[in-house]
């Protein structure tokens, strides 16, 4: 076998510049490190995405075609944001066994927590690759079916408007809100201004 031979080799011996790239590419730890970096960022992160939605949206607009590749990436993002809406232990499957907690129905429970199903920074990171996805599949023109469009926006209108009336519904009867801002703070008894005498 002589030199440059073997695959991802250069003449010299050395890895080449194109298969450095690509095997540094292909790590997943440089990935995972840009998405801890982009944490605490949450205003940019949901900015940066609303800007690849709407390069998207200007996209398919100037190309007038690929409403099914948009249709179907409303639906993601449709489940998506109803599972963000929604606890991580659904209050009705809880109703029947006393086995693990739930949520505050009184005002005198404990305080606890909204936890999502889906929390925010999944949320982000998912809707932020659907996006990109759809974005892809403009590149290619199998996914361009030929549809009547109005059909497909009045559909997702009715579909998002019984979904959230249907979430909407099951917060109010589970008395639960999805937003918080910081912990809630109760009033203890007042003092009646008694004294111990020592």
């Amino acid at each position: 076998m002589s030199e440059g031979d073997s695959i991802g080799e250069s003449v010299h011996g050395k890895p080449s510049v194109v298969y450095r790239f690509f095997s540094r590419l292909g790590q997943v730890d440089i990935y995972q490190s840009w998405l801890d970096k982009s944490t605490p960022y949450t205003a940019v992160r949901w900015i940066v995405t609303l800007g690849l939605s709407f390069i998207y949206m200007i996209r398919v607009y100037l190309l007038q075609g690929w409403y099914i590749v948009t249709y179907a990436l409303g639906i993601y993002h449709l489940n998506l944001f109803i599972a963000f809406l929604s606890p991580k232990v659904d209050p009705s499957l809880m109703e029947d066994s006393d086995d693990g907690p739930s949520l505050p129905t009184r005002q005198n429970e404990e305080f606890r927590p909204f936890i999502r199903r889906l929390p925010e920074f999944k949320f982000w990171h998912s809707a932020t690759k659907g996006i990109l996805v759809a974005m892809a599949c403009t590149f290619f023109e199998a996914f361009n079916v030929p549809v009547f469009w109005p059909i497909l926006v009045m559909y997702f209108i009715m579909l998002f408007c019984i979904t959230m009336k249907r979430q909407i519904k099951h917060m109010i009867k589970y008395r639960y809100i999805p937003f918080t801002h910081g912990k809630r703070k109760y009033k203890g008894k007042e003092d009646v201004g008694k004294t111990f005498a020592s």
